[in-house]
């Protein structure tokens, strides 16, 4: 594997896992008032357009990365919709 390929899977673990405590948070607070609606409604539409571009050049990378990030910051936006 080279280090190019090594520092994008780092950078796709990384940018990933972020969301990760955010969701947790969440769900043990039950407190979605600081989260911006406008934002995580525009991330999920890039994150999905992501994924779109992956599956056209047929990067399982960035289709992978991004399927994780997509159920992430999806489940911010529903919980952010749920306790609003």
């Amino acid at each position: 594997m080279s280090l190019v390929s090594v520092i994008g899977l780092v950078a796709a673990f990384c940018t990933t896992a972020a969301y990760v405590p955010q969701v947790l948070r969440i769900w043990k607070t039950r407190s979605t008032q600081d989260i911006s609606l406008g934002m995580f409604a525009l991330m999920n539409f890039g994150v999905a357009c992501w994924i779109v571009y992956g599956i056209a050049i047929a990067s399982a990378p960035v289709i992978i990365a991004n399927g994780a990030t997509l159920v992430l910051a999806g489940a911010i936006l529903v919980l952010k919709l749920k306790h609003g």
